[in-house]
């Protein structure tokens, strides 16, 4: 984690929408924000695209099984509605919507970025399936971008890799940053992982930013 003195407006973060690991931190990073009395402090939340990143798209099974390492270690209140057998193909229409989003309004940005993530983590449904995306966006008064309208998405992967993000989440704000500054990561003699929810770590991180 590096530090800087300045006070930010903004927490920008880079993130993949099926990412689990960034689930839990966006939660945990709302959640504090509240606790420390700064909801008018913003997540931007930037494309890092792990289908572009790795050359494929993710593994489902992969992914569900790390899903359930964070429930039964951290997280036990999320991913209650995940669902392999809706697990979407790709994710850039779903990014390339947010970023349309953020176009629009700091604040309807955010609300797309979280509602997506619910609707992939807790409600199961395939967020690459165009009726799905199209009824998140007319909840909020957006138009779906057309189907070949990925290049913001690219953009913001190609912004994230400059600043050096090393995966998602990564946490930005001004020049202070911190990778998934919630959960310390670690593998057993097996490969299983381990994790441990590191409260204290985004508590420090976010004072840092938001209160100093």
């Amino acid at each position: 984690m590096v530090f800087t003195e300045k006070k930010c407006d903004r927490l920008e973060v880079y993130a993949d929408i099926w990412c689990p690991f960034a689930h839990v931190g966006l939660r945990a990073a709302i959640h504090e924000r509240a606790r420390l009395g700064r909801d008018e402090v913003k997540l931007v939340i930037h494309a890092w695209p792990l289908e572009l990143v790795n050359g494929a798209p993710l593994d489902p099974r992969t992914t569900a099984r790390h899903v359930a390492d964070l429930r039964s270690q951290v997280a036990p209140d999320l991913f209650r509605g995940f669902d392999e057998a809706t697990f979407p193909t790709t994710m850039i229409p779903a990014l390339a919507l947010a970023s349309d989003a953020y176009r629009h309004d700091v604040t309807v940005g955010e609300a797309i970025s979280l509602a997506l993530r619910n609707a992939f983590f807790e409600q199961g449904l395939d967020v690459s399936n165009r009726d799905v995306l199209g009824d998140l966006a007319s909840q909020h008064d957006l138009d779906l971008p057309p189907l070949t309208d990925d290049a913001a998405v690219v953009d913001e992967w190609r912004r994230g890799q400059q600043r050096g993000v090393r995966g998602s989440p990564h946490f930005f704000c001004g020049e202070t940053e911190a990778f998934c500054p919630t959960l310390d990561i670690a593998r057993d003699a097996e490969g299983h992982l381990l994790l441990h929810r590191n409260s204290e770590q985004l508590s420090a991180f976010l004072q840092e930013c938001l209160l100093r």
